[in-house]
């Protein structure tokens, strides 16, 4: 019961970590926390009700993955990607992204239920208007056909990447361009049901030509917006 119990505080630091990461890539993934924002450890303490030691933790770990900039003597910032990021982030997708759709094509129908499920609340959260959960939702499609894939390096890869895309979307895309659109979605996930695998990857390849062709990669990046305000809402 000793041994148990001085365990104990170390899963919760790392359980309160993840917290963290997670409410930060959300609030990207939703287009709420913007590239350039300042993510002061108090605030996100008082935010989370976490140590200093919890928050640096977790600022690590999305530092590691890309997401945030930590930055001698002034602080952790969202990270602000470059022209030459996004077309290399936009390139490493097209080509992990067909692997993926080929190798969850394999798989066979089984996974179709899932896929339908989701498509279905991403169909919702458009018919509500809720354009934060549609933006969500349209990133989690793509780690949802990695989860399909089963291939845990990919879904790693992938992970990282989506959040990353989410970040360019959010500086480069204009304001009337499409969200990652559902009728994609929807090709693609019928040609994995139907064990089409080279259909899949070729639909997921010109699914991911349209999404970085909608971005002007020269426009300048937008201004911050409140940390507090943002992971409260």
């Amino acid at each position: 019961m000793t041994g148990s119990a001085s365990r104990q505080p170390g899963r919760s630091t790392v359980d309160r970590a993840q917290l963290i990461h997670r409410g930060v890539v959300t609030a990207i993934l939703e287009h709420r926390l913007r590239p350039g924002t300042k993510l002061g450890e108090d605030d996100l303490g008082q935010i989370y009700g976490a140590s200093r030691t919890i928050v640096r933790a977790a600022l690590q770990s999305l530092a590691a993955d890309g997401i945030v900039v930590i930055e001698k003597n002034r602080g952790a910032f969202v990270a602000q990607p470059t022209p030459k990021d996004a077309r290399e982030v936009f390139e490493a997708r097209k080509l992990i992204e067909p692997a993926m759709a080929r190798i969850a094509a394999a798989r066979g129908a089984a996974f179709g239920p899932d896929l339908a499920a989701h498509l279905a609340a991403e169909r919702d959260a458009l018919a509500r208007g809720d354009q934060s959960a549609a933006i969500r939702l349209s990133g989690e499609f793509h780690s949802l056909i990695a989860a399909k894939a089963e291939h845990g390096v990919y879904a790693a890869f992938l992970r990282e990447l989506v959040a990353r895309s989410s970040l360019i979307i959010l500086l480069y895309q204009g304001p009337r361009a499409p969200i990652c659109g559902t009728d994609h979605h929807e090709a693609i996930a019928a040609a994995i049901e139907a064990g089409k695998g080279d259909e899949a990857a070729d639909l997921m390849v010109h699914h991911l030509d349209e999404i970085e062709a909608s971005l002007d990669l020269i426009d300048p990046p937008k201004p911050p917006e409140s940390l507090a305000d943002i992971l409260k809402s």
